[in-house]
């Protein structure tokens, strides 16, 4: 049995960014979005970040993303959050928004991307176990999801479904320049005089993966949280590989 997508994008990049962090300071406030989207593979957890969301007070709210994706639930969970909360939420993609991270996007009221940064829509991933007809209930859920998301981004930008759906079925990686062109972003912001941005991200596990982001960065390791998170995966998979096919 081969490595499910999801779980290696999950594995793949274990341990490599911090839990939801929230920092407030008068009037606006900044989230930090740092890492695979869920709770239960991930490093953000929706239930986590809709705590932080509804406890601040404040007119503008940041969101800092830099994330390869992850559960579109949980991704769905902060998308209502963000749109029941009051204060005027934008999102600011640092280095990546891939998958999940950019329905989020989506749901805030303005988006400013990082001259540099990617952006990514493909269609949704699973890992389904049983029989012909499980599996075909899946099949339609996962036409389901794709369909919601493709509102979503028709809704946001202003394109034509029919584009929308070609871009997802392709697994399209957008430039900064690009997201702002079609609609995904509202501004580039121009980084000057600081280091050149690096993705951090393992996204082997996509398909299209631009070459420049197939090699991240070397980032500080906290060994003892990656090899735990990479067990903890590993338990999850190995009860997968034993399930009846």
């Amino acid at each position: 049995m081969t490595i499910p997508k999801l779980l290696q994008l999950a594995k793949n990049n274990a341990g490599k960014s911090k839990p939801v962090r929230a920092e407030s300071d008068g009037k606006e406030a900044t989230i930090y979005l740092h890492g695979v989207i869920g709770g239960w593979w991930g490093d953000i957890d929706e239930t986590m970040f809709a705590q932080a969301l509804a406890g601040i007070d404040a007119d503008v709210i940041h969101l800092r993303i830099d994330s390869p994706g992850g559960d579109v639930f949980a991704a769905r969970s902060m998308m209502t959050a963000i749109s029941q909360h009051r204060a005027t939420v934008i999102a600011h993609v640092d280095g990546l928004a891939a998958s999940a991270a950019t329905g989020i996007c989506m749901a805030c009221d303005e988006v400013e991307i990082t001259q540099g940064a990617g952006f990514m829509i493909h269609n949704a991933w699973t890992i389904a176990i049983g029989n012909k007809a499980d599996i075909t209930k899946t099949a339609d859920l996962l036409g389901k999801i794709d369909t919601g998301l493709a509102g979503d981004y028709t809704r946001r930008t202003g394109k034509d479904e029919t584009q929308i759906v070609q871009w997802m079925d392709e697994e399209t990686w957008f430039t900064a320049d690009e997201a702002k062109e079609h609609g995904f972003a509202d501004r580039v912001v121009e980084v000057v005089n600081k280091k050149k941005a690096g993705n951090q991200w393992d996204l082997s596990a996509y398909s299209n993966t631009p070459a420049a982001l197939l090699q991240p960065k070397n980032t500080a390791d906290d060994g003892e949280a990656i090899i735990a998170h990479q067990s903890a995966l590993s338990r999850r998979l190995a009860l997968l590989e034993r399930a009846p096919a």
